[in-house]
This record gives C-alpha cells, structure tokens and sequence, in this order.
C-alpha cells in the first residue's frame, strides 16, 4: 500500500500481511542522522501511523535502516548551533519527547531491527519501540553525550534505566562508550540477536506477529534503582568521575547522577529533570567548546578523504616507538613485518603487543590470534611487498639517511616511504634520495596505543599523494592526523617544550613546584608540567629543550643536574617527584583558587604564543588545525576548545 507523504528521509510501505515497514535513509548522507528534517518526517509518519491503526490497515510496525553503517549516530551536531538560548533547547527537547511518546503508546506491536551502530538519539527512538533485534557481531550501541558536555535529551535517561536498571544504564551513560550487542542483550537493552543481516527483517516480522514485547530490567538490575541501594552507588559513581572531570568543567555526569538520584527509576520524573537540566548544559561554555572539538575531530578525518587503504606495513626498528606502532597497526588489521638487527629486541616487541592487543581486543585468544599478523623479520624481506613502510630507528640523521637510500631501491614504485623522527628535518634525510618526493613524517606519540594524534610531516619536496597516503594509514588506525610542516618540533613538541620550560622557569624563580603543577590540573591539563616530564623522562625532555634552544641557562642547568644525579622521572623512581611502583606521590596544595588561576595564565602563555606563530609560519595551516592538534596530543582542557581558541574568548571577555 502507498501513502501521500513527500519523505526525503524515510521509506514507509505496508506489506502483504498489513505489517508497516519504516526505513531510516537520510538523504544525501553516509550516515543516519536525526536532523531538525528528519524528526519533522518522523512526525508526519507517525500521524499516518495513527490513523492507519485506527483504520485497521496495519497489525504492527517496523523500523530499520537502509544505511550500511549502522541505524542511526544521533542528532545532528551541526544543528546545535541555532540553538541561542536554553528556552530554544527545551521547547525543540519538548517536541521531540512528545514524539517518541507517540512512537512508545502506539498500540499496535511495535519493533526496531539494528545492523551496525546505534547510539546517542538513535539509540533514544529505538528505546521508544517495544523490541528491539540487533546482528549480534555487527552492533554497537552507546550514549556517547557525554563526550560533548551532555547526557541523553531524548528521554534517553528515562527509558535506559527502564530498561536495564539504574547501575547498567548510568554506567552506559557516564561512560559514553559504546557495547557489544551481546552485553546490550544480556542487560536487557536488545531482546533478540541474529546472526547474519539476512535474517533481522524475518526475524522481526516473527517477534510482531507474535506480539512478542520486552520485558522489564531483571530483578538485581532493577533493584540498583531502590532508594537506599540508588544512594549508595551514586555516591561512588561521583568518586569515579570527580578522579576523571572536575564538575566545574565537566558538570554533566554530575547533574546527570543528581537526576538519577533524585527520580531512581521513576520515568516521568526523569523526563521532566532531562528537560529541565540538558538545555542549560547545551548553551553552556563547556558543551559548546566540546562541541567544537568534535567538529575539529571531523575536519581531522576528512585530510584524508580520497585515500587508497593499505594492507601491509614494514616497521624497521623494534624499539619501544617502532614496536609499539608495529603493535597497533596489527590490532587495527594490518600485516606487519618488523625489522631489526637484533632479535631479541623484536621479541621483546611481540611481548609488548601482546599486551596492547589483548586491551584493545579485550580477549587473550583474539590477542593471540592477532598476533600471528606480527611476523619478525630480521632481514627486511617484507619490504618488497608493504605498501607502507615506517622508519622507527634511532635518531641518527645517517642511519637514517642509509635507511631511505636503500628503501628507495627496493620498496615497490607507490610504497609509502615514512619516517617516524622527532627532531630530524625531513630534508636532510631526503638528502640521498633519488626521489625526496617519495618522503613522508609519520609522527606518533608515546605511548602510541593511547595517544591519538599523530602529525603528518610534510617536506618541501613531500608529493601531494604522499601526504594524502600518509594521511590514510594514519585514519585506518584511528588516529587523528594534523598536518604540520618539517620544522623544529613540529607543532606538539615545540608548544609543549615552551610550556615545560616556562615551568622549569617559574620553578627557578622560587614557585613552589606543588603549586605549578596544580595550577595546571585546575585549568583542566591532564596533568601538571613537572609530572609530565617525569613521565617522558627527564633526559628526554632535556634532548628535546636542546634541540629547540633551550640548551643554555640555569633552567637548563636544572634539568641537567636532575639528570646527572640519575634522577630521570618514573623510569627511574624519581625526578621532580618520587614514584612508587609507577605511581607519581603527589603532595597536597592548599594554594588559593585565585593564585592558582593567575598562574595558570602564566605557565600557559607560552604555548599559547608558540602555537599561534606556527600558524604565523606555516608550520600548521591553520588555527582550528593547531587547536585540534595541541587538544589531541598534549591533552590541552578540551572543554576550553583548544588553546588559541581560549586565548580569544579571553581576550573578548576583557
């Protein structure tokens, strides 16, 4: 049967057995957003919906996605923007509400099937059907709100906790990661898996017909919502999140624990708190400068549109950086062959990513497996086949150079020739090529598993392809890559070092060292300057400083005498600070707020100021792209939107 409906956004059509089936296709998309358009659409359908049960056209209704990649990702960010005023937010939050009420009262058996990624506002309309079926090896779902200084708006709190209990669905929530289908089931949150896409329409057409309808939260998952028990674990999920977020840059866990603690499971309640608290949280500071980041993040992975996947990579030197970049590209799916002249030093690598894969895996035998995918290669024999091959060897400008003269030779014509160096210019070690062109930097960050920037160098003579090619492996391992030309430190290193030694130099000056590093953590840094150089090791950041003119003074000096007395940071026990079993010993700080605050500004100038000449100087193209690189790889508060971004809204506010 047809309808009369104009849709751009959905498909809708009755089938022989009067059941409906509603299709989620945004138009001109990759992905399944839901947009102002779309919800306006929904709305129409479920009018018509309305009336086709009321005729008695239809016995059940179905939704599913047209898309590849998944159901729906949530709301569309990028509409965030026209929202001025809180009022704004709530009288769009209202409609929306009052909409998935529609879709949860009709009264008809309703269910959704899920193939991929179901998370944010997508995850909220399909907690709005009565039943929900999902392929079992293909989904993910999530709340990832979180992430952008929000928690659900879309009745998502209410309808969550009803369905997996308040301990699963805060979890979910606070977290703003994403499950596997099978944990979704076993929390009640999917009702059915499948295991091939095949099946899900057969499947749900067999769950409506048969009226089949979700049921509650299991008891245990239902009693976390009970008063005594509720109060008791909102208190230790504030512990876990006040060790992560300080609520005055981070307040939505917090208001989101404070609504659940108030309602517990209590559905309308909830409603009534999630529209009261979201919009203050989406005009807020923090949530539009996470918004920001987001769409930084975006622009990060769109360098690298139009490039060619790979396959094989070659990483030669199994040190510590080359091992555990060898590691990585292996649990992102890549074969691997690691070179080096000794083979101890590649075991101890396969030991190392052992380790790396069965967390990003988070199963021993699946790390295992994945394993067999690093082969030792001793004599560079998978050099002729990689489509990719990553230099990690010492910092030596003609090892190096020796490296990239034979690479040329024997590497195949389109092979992506990179170099992971630090401090070298890209020139220099080009400078025995036959075709310096074919040279790329692929910068990560130590360690390499759990920082997600890498920078993109290019040369002079770097080939347009090249970068685009070199930007594609860095996307195929999920990280985000920056663009930054060959010049000393690059952007991360040289910001990071003019903010490491502006510590050293109020250090010298008589500040206490407790106080510096707090002023840090209280502007939102992950960590203060004098840890931080703990833990990249004093002689590092020494080596570093030199190769950045920072060798001279007696802030140098300081880092000097630290070094000669082998004291180097957490690799040795102690640097500015003692560490026990890997842990830093930090010392209270009992220093006003406002003292803190004012020191802050110094100690951060210094980046600040660095970071907008390496936009001065072409170094990085741009503000946004230096924000975004200097968020990502030094941990800058993202909730700030990134350091010249801060440096603006102050200097607007003065």
């Amino acid at each position: 049967m047809s309808h009369e409906l104009d849709l751009h956004h959905w498909h809708l059509k009755i089938d022989a057995e009067s059941i409906a089936w509603l299709q989620l296709d945004c138009a001109d998309m990759p992905n399944n957003v839901l947009s102002s358009g779309v919800l306006s659409e929904l709305a129409e359908i479920v009018d018509l919906l309305e009336n086709w049960i009321e005729s008695n056209l239809i016995v059940a209704i179905a939704c599913t996605s047209a898309k590849t990649t998944g159901f729906a990702y949530g709301a569309d960010v990028a509409e965030f923007a026209q929202f001025e005023s809180a009022t704004d937010v709530r009288k769009a939050m209202a409609e929306v509400h009052e909409l998935f009420d529609r879709i949860e009262k009709l009264s008809v058996p309703t269910a959704v099937g899920i193939d991929g990624l179901c998370l944010g506002g997508g995850l909220e309309l399909a907690l709005a059907f009565g039943y929900r079926i999902a392929v079992r090896d293909r989904t993910k779902l999530g709340f990832p709100e979180v992430r952008l200084g929000l928690f659900p708006g879309f009745a998502g709190t209410a309808r969550s906790i009803r369905a997996m209990g308040g301990l699963n669905a805060m979890q979910l929530m606070l977290g703003g990661g994403m499950i596997s289908a099978a944990k979704a089931k076993s929390q009640n949150l999917l009702q059915r898996l499948v295991d091939d896409p095949g099946q899900l329409r057969w499947s749900l057409r067999k769950a409506l017909l048969s009226g089949a309808k979700a049921r509650g939260p299991r008891p245990l998952a239902e009693a976390t919502s009970l008063p005594g028990i509720r109060h008791l674990l909102a208190r230790t999920m504030r512990q876990k999140v006040s060790a992560k977020a300080n609520p005055a840059h981070y307040p939505a866990p917090y208001q989101l624990i404070d609504n659940w603690t108030t309602a517990g499971a209590d559905a309308e309640q909830l409603k009534v708190l999630e529209q009261e608290h979201f919009p203050i949280l989406m005009v807020g500071d923090t949530s539009k400068n996470l918004q920001r980041v987001f769409f930084l993040s975006e622009a990060m992975k769109r360098l690298a549109k139009g490039a060619k996947p790979v396959k094989r990579v070659h990483v030669i030197g199994a040190g510590v950086m080359g091992g555990d970049i060898a590691a990585w590209c292996v649990a992102s799916g890549l074969s691997v062959t690691l070179q080096d002249l000794d083979p101890e030093q590649i075991e101890k690598a396969r030991e190392r990513a052992q380790k790396i894969l069965k967390r990003k895996l988070k199963s021993a035998t699946l790390a295992r497996n994945a394993l067999q995918g690093l082969v030792a290669d001793v004599q560079g024999k998978g050099v002729a086949r990689a489509d990719v091959i990553i230099e990690a060897a010492v910092e030596r400008l003609d090892v190096k150079q020796n490296i990239f003269s034979s690479l040329e030779a024997n590497a195949k014509p389109d092979a992506i020739l990179a170099t992971n160096t630090s401090a070298l210019p890209l020139e220099e070690i080009a400078a025995q090529m036959t075709q310096p062109e074919r040279l790329v930097g692929i910068h990560f960050f130590n360690p390499v598993a759990s920082m997600p920037l890498v920078e993109v160098v290019k040369s002079v003579h770097t080939a347009d392809e090249v970068l685009l090619g070199a930007l594609g492996v860095v996307k195929q391992l999920g990280k985000y890559p920056v663009v930054v030309k060959s010049s000393p430190g690059f952007l991360v290193n040289r910001c990071l070092t003019a903010y490491m030694f502006k510590a050293l130099e109020l250090g010298q000056s008589g500040q206490a060292m407790t106080e510096i590093d707090h002023a840090a953590l209280s502007f939102g840094m992950p960590m203060g300057p004098f840890e931080l150089m703990d833990q990249v090791g004093l002689d590092i950041a020494a080596s570093v400083g030199q190769n950045l003119g920072y060798e001279d003074g007696a802030v140098a000096d300081l880092l000097r005498h630290k070094i000669e007395s082998g004291k180097l940071g957490k690799k040795s026990g102690e640097g500015f600070y003692q560490w026990i079993n890997g842990k830093v010993q930090r010392q209270p700080c009992n220093c006003p707020e406002a003292k803190l605050d004012e020191l802050a500004q110094k100690l951060l100038q210094p980046l600040i100021d660095e970071a907008r000449a390496c936009v001065a100087e072409g170094v990085v193209e741009s503000e946004d792209f230096a924000d975004a690189g200097l968020i990502f790889g030094t941990g800058f508060a993202p909730f700030r939107g990134g350091p010249l971004h801060y440096a603006k809204q102050q200097e607007g506010a003065a």
